[in-house]
């Protein structure tokens, strides 16, 4: 029978953690760029205008109906290509970190476009209409009154995909990226121990994502109050 040994894995944490950071970088700025661009597309779908309304549909049931993993693996065939064609980059430049980057936050940003317009939308027209009486511009109105509340609103469900986010992460296994999942991977295959990476591995995710999970409930809680 196989017997599991975890000696491997003390001398890998050097490595694990470099994976890591890796894994932290590309969550915090998709989720920077996915809310924002967002939130663009949020109000595009709520405009009047038909052309922006339309154009945002298509952008979210386009990125809704494709598997992440395709994503990915098309952004790191196209994005070093047109990287290096632009900005008259060395084809010997690492690029695969920001494909991943740039595929994370346009894929998750059609998820928070849908958070973010049933947040706008929770938010009685009212207090538009008040802003609107008070002087203000329609983008004012936007900015200042709705914007703010709809994000409060809104917060623990987008606190709530950055965790899944998080986990997804692992899906950049596709460009030999060396994130958390990528180097325990590597590790596990350099040492002949690969369950027992993995086995760490998924530990490591579980008490990560669960720490964050009774956080954003305790959140939950504290703004229900």
């Amino acid at each position: 029978m196989y017997q599991l040994d975890w000696s491997s894995i003390p001398g890998a944490l050097p490595f694990l953690w470099q994976g890591m950071k890796i894994s932290l970088e590309i969550t915090l700025v998709a989720i920077a760029a996915g809310i924002f661009w967002g939130t663009i597309l949020a109000l595009m779908r709520l405009s009047p205008v038909r052309a922006l309304s339309l154009l945002a549909t298509g952008y979210v049931s386009l990125f809704r109906s494709i598997p992440l993993v395709m994503v990915l693996l098309w952004f790191f065939l196209v994005v070093p290509t047109l990287l290096r064609d632009v900005l008259g980059l060395s084809h010997a430049t690492d690029l695969r970190l920001a494909s991943a980057m740039v595929g994370f936050a346009l894929f998750e940003a059609a998820y928070y476009s849908e958070i973010m317009r049933a947040g706008i939308q929770s938010v009685s027209r009212g207090q538009a209409q008040a802003a609107l009486a008070l002087g203000m511009r329609p983008l004012q109105a936007m900015w200042l009154v709705v914007l703010p509340q709809a994000f409060r609103n809104m917060l623990p469900l987008l606190l709530t995909q950055a965790i899944i986010l998080f986990q997804d992460t692992s899906l950049v296994y596709v460009s030999a990226l060396a994130d958390f999942f990528g180097a325990a991977y590597k590790v596990g295959d350099r040492d002949g121990r690969l369950v027992e990476m993995l086995l760490f591995a998924g530990a490591v995710y579980f008490v990560i994502c669960s720490a964050a999970s009774f956080a954003v409930r305790r959140f939950q809680r504290r703004l229900a109050a």
